[in-house]
């Protein structure tokens, strides 16, 4: 059994003239033997994450494992935090991400290699079990070797999603926003209906959206309060701030 917290959000948004926003789903889990992180953020979101973890008295170093669902940076470069844990990512997308020549993508291209060398490296199999309770399934399109994480070990299974589908609206609509191959990311987010619709209460963990379960209209419901906002200095006076709220739409 593994206790879990969401430490950030994953926001379902992007940027519209800054580039990428990269507020994505980092969870924390923990048993009696491991803890556990899935997907590990951005530079951005070091000091919301670090307070996170105080928050529950996890050091860095307590951390065994970090599964990252896909190489891009919004998702991996926090690796790096975190000395003692075994990071868990796809063969399929570390083969193809130290393929990639720099460019005006989202690969970090200096961690991937970093990551590629590292002796604290693992390289999952499409439906290999590892850890306790966790099975990896591929789930393409996004990026070639996106996985799934799928939690069998608590009485309500747990699917996290990474960036197969990043949100509610892409789990409805069966499109996706950002895919290198649309029709593969249609098929994963079949696959990922699946699972979910497996057993009754999965809960599936988005990359850039609320914990969500199945109501009983076999729609996705939100568990929990969404929060996000933004604080900016306009005035003259550095006391002076102006907050705005981007939690929900305005009505």
């Amino acid at each position: 059994m593994y206790r879990i917290d969401v430490l950030v959000q994953g926001y379902p948004g992007k940027s519209v003239c800054h580039g990428g926003l990269g507020w994505s789903t980092i969870a924390l889990l923990r048993s009696a033997t491991r803890t556990v992180l899935v997907d590990v953020g951005a530079f951005s979101i070091r000091p919301e994450l670090k307070r996170q973890l105080d928050a529950r008295g996890v050091r860095a170093e307590d951390v065994t494992d970090i599964l990252l669902t896909h190489a891009h940076w919004d998702h991996s470069v926090n690796y790096t935090l975190f000395p003692n844990a075994t990071v868990w990512i796809g063969r399929t997308e570390m083969d193809w991400a130290t393929k990639v020549p720099v460019g005006f993508n989202p690969l970090p291209e200096l961690y991937v290699a970093d990551l590629a060398r590292s002796p604290r490296l693992r390289l999952l199999e499409h439906g290999r079990e590892f850890l306790d309770g966790f099975t990896a399934h591929e789930a393409p399109g996004h990026t070639p070797g996106c996985l799934l994480f799928y939690l069998t070990a608590n009485e309500v299974p747990v699917l996290f999603t990474g960036d197969a589908a990043k949100n509610r609206a892409e789990l409805l609509s069966r499109a996706v926003d950002m895919t290198m191959d649309r029709q593969a990311s249609e098929a994963s987010l079949d696959a990922i209906w699946a699972l979910w619709r497996k057993v009754p209460g999965t809960l599936l963990v988005p990359g850039h959206d609320l914990t969500m379960r199945l109501g009983a209209d076999g729609r996705p419901e939100y568990v929990g309060q969404r929060r996000a906002g933004i604080k900016a200095w306009f005035d003259e006076d550095l006391a002076v701030t102006e907050e705005f709220d981007i939690s929900a739409p305005k009505l």
